[in-house]
Formats: C-alpha cells, sequence, structure tokens
C-alpha cells in the first residue's frame, strides 16, 4: 500500500511538471500545479514538525529531508514506528 501511495505522490509531481512545459488533456495543468504545490507545502511543515522522527533515517539527513518532502507520512511513519531513535526517552525501572 505504501508503495501505491509513493507512486501516486510521484505521478502528481511529475505531471505538475510536465503541465508545465505542455498542455494536458482536460486542463488538467493548473489543478495539478496547485495540488504539488500544496502537498509539498504540507510535507514541508511535517518534515519541521516531526524532525526528530526525520532524523532517525539511517541514510544521510539531506536524503531523508529529500523524501520527507516527496512523501511526508509515508516517509517519517515507518521511521515512527523504530525503538530507541533519536528523541525516544529510554525509561529503566
Amino acid at each position: 500500500m505504501n508503495k501505491f501511495l509513493k507512486a501516486g505522490c510521484l505521478a502528481i509531481y511529475s505531471l505538475a511538471l510536465v503541465g508545465l512545459f505542455t498542455a494536458l488533456p482536460f486542463g488538467a495543468e493548473r489543478p495539478l500545479c496547485y495540488a504539488a504545490v500544496i502537498l509539498l507545502g504540507a510535507h514541508a511543515l511535517e518534515a519541521l514538525v516531526m524532525f526528530g522522527h526525520v532524523r532517525r533515517y539511517p541514510g544521510s539527513l539531506a536524503v531523508s529531508l529529500l523524501l520527507a518532502l516527496l512523501f511526508g507520512f509515508l516517509h517519517w511513519g515507518p521511521l515512527r514506528q523504530q525503538r530507541g531513535g533519536v528523541g525516544e526517552r529510554q525509561w529503566r525501572a
């Protein structure tokens, strides 16, 4: 399911990019551009709010931020479920 949602995000971004340079059927250029800008804005806010979880990515921070901008919750959601990461308190009895 996660891969289908990520593919949907990439489809919106790529169709919006194509729509900047050529006409799309049914005049879909403007709605797709708006959708892409709204998605990027929402994902940028998510990356800021959930930065502690975005930092858990095993690769570089720049790659993790890029993935968070592209996919939002689909990127940092699985990172949030990891145990013992940055920002998570270790409770001892």
